[in-house]
């Protein structure tokens, strides 16, 4: 019979629970009896822990006791704390040259032909309105809503009409930080591969003046992308004709594109974990790094982010990193969200949520060890600020929030054209103009959310499949979905609401 708790590292002080644990419950392999109720993915002692000892879990630290343990005890928030610890970083150590597959595998992906994005690949073919300051978001909507129910009917190859709006945009300093990220962020998403045309709507009197979004990321107005303001052209239903009367002029050639078959090497993967639970660092997201391994065999690239989610765990990035200058430039963005946090009366370890907790995690050093397993096991080669275009091709790093919404804006901005989001508490989330996949790493919750769940990740936590199977199923996947095969998300018309640029500075 299967063990009702699953062992993670042969030097672990702890071990999860694959099920609920009765007090009594005898765990033979450890040699221990259980001492109190434990809820499924959470932890239990394996020896005698004393107060302020490291608890291990992964083979790594991921918190002190606060209080004395005794073998075969719960192990959650009520004895044990996030503690501050020496991380050992040597860079590359663990960087080991990507084995590339002989044939490729590929997708059936839709070749973009503009000069300003020639050879870029699409995995969706979307129309995006885009907005320049929140004053125009209810127009953009306006013009999105006009497409909605079977206005499409006549362009079966258009995806659809999408408004990605937000609440940024003026009351900023003209020449600071924010407005070059949020600027950053339009521009990536206007040059996105997966919109076949785009709008660009403002005010006309905003901070964020279009002219000045054009030049910084060398935009260029054609049959392509247009660009208006509200007070320019007479008001807001005007404005909204004029949006109407261009989507419609944009719709037949955006029609015209069909699907071919191209390498993987095209295909560029956001990884997101959210609503995390304590088998996320077993199944799901190792599941997921095995899919990546394979993604980079085949000439991919994967982009791993949310940096307060891999805090406590970055040295073993920095160990993977191709050049001491990579690794330096990812332990200087952990540097700046340490001062960015103290600067506003933050902490570092201000995570897990309500949801992870009651899913097992206790603390962020716990929750970052599983995220980082998204990310494989192959060399990071590069380490990206927020938005900016992910050009190298392997495993990346890019630094953004751990709030999921703004985390996958930024790798999509970036230019990812997929989006893989594991979770064990549950999510709801997608993410245009990029599918977002589902992996869920519990099978109770891919039975009571399969509405939203594309692949089940929990036969791993069950012992009826292996990490390395189920990254395959995953790998098949993504590539079924870069072809054109619609996610749960999709489904449901997920991905316009969440679209939300990250809001550095101060709202004057």
């Amino acid at each position: 019979m299967t063990s009702p708790t699953i062992r993670i590292h042969p030097t672990d002080n702890v071990v999860i629970a694959r099920r609920q644990l009765l007090p009594g419950t005898v765990l033979e392999s450890e040699g221990i009896t259980v001492s109190a109720l434990v809820p499924p993915g959470h932890k239990v002692s394996t020896r005698a822990i004393a107060v302020g000892e490291p608890v291990l879990r992964y083979g790594q630290v991921i918190g002190a006791a606060t209080a004395t343990i005794a073998p075969g005890q719960h192990v959650h928030v009520h004895n044990l704390a996030f503690s501050a610890f020496e991380r050992s970083h040597e860079p590359g150590v663990d960087a080991r040259p990507t084995a590339y597959v002989d044939s490729p595998a590929t997708f059936d992906g839709i070749v973009r032909d503009e000069p300003w994005r020639k050879g870029r690949i699409a995995t969706r073919n979307y129309i995006g309105i885009l907005t320049s300051v929140n004053c125009s978001a209810t127009v953009a909507r306006g013009i999105a809503d006009h497409f909605r129910g079977d206005a499409l009917a006549d362009v079966p190859n258009v995806d659809g009409v999408v408004a990605l709006t937000h609440g940024m945009g003026c009351a900023t300093a003209a020449d600071g930080e924010e407005l070059q990220v949020l600027r950053r962020t339009l521009g990536g998403y206007a040059r996105h591969p997966n919109f076949a045309a785009v709008l660009i709507v403002g005010l006309g009197c905003e901070t964020n003046q279009i002219q000045g979004l054009v030049a910084q990321e060398g935009l260029a107005e054609g049959a392509n992308l247009a660009t208006f303001s509200i007070q320019d052209s007479g008001g807001t239903a005007k404005t909204v004709a004029r949006g109407v009367d261009l989507v419609k002029s944009m719709l037949p050639a955006a029609n015209r594109v069909t699907r071919q078959p191209v390498p993987a090497s095209h295909l560029t993967v956001g990884l997101q974990c959210g609503g995390s639970d304590g088998y996320s660092g077993i199944s799901a997201n190792p599941a997921l790094g095995a899919a990546v391994d394979r993604l980079v065999r085949h000439g991919g690239t994967a982009i791993l982010s949310e940096t307060p989610e891999i805090y406590g765990g970055e040295h073993l990035l920095t160990r993977r990193a191709v050049s001491p200058a990579v690794a330096d430039k990812l332990i200087a963005r952990i540097r700046w969200w340490e001062a960015y946090t103290a600067r506003n009366g933050m902490q570092m370890d201000n995570n897990p949520s309500a949801g992870n907790k009651a899913g097992g995690l206790t603390t962020i050093l716990e929750k970052s060890l599983g995220a980082i397993a998204k990310g494989g096991t192959t060399a990071l080669v590069d380490v990206l600020e927020f938005a900016m275009p992910a050009t190298a091709r392997g495993f990346v790093f890019m630094d953004t929030p751990g709030y999921d919404p703004v985390s996958a804006t930024g790798q999509v901005a970036g230019g990812a054209n997929l989006i893989c989001f594991t979770t064990g508490r549950g999510s709801a989330y997608g993410c245009a103009p990029s599918p977002s996949l589902k992996l869920s790493t519990n099978t109770a919750l891919w039975q009571r959310q399969q509405d939203d769940i594309d692949i089940d990740c929990g036969g791993i936590v069950d012992g009826l499949e292996t990490v390395d199977e189920a990254g395959e199923r995953i790998f098949r996947l993504m590539l079924d979905t870069a072809s054109g095969r619609r996610t749960k998300s999709e489904t449901h018309g997920y991905g316009q609401n969440e679209f939300v640029p990250w809001q550095l500075g101060a709202v004057m």
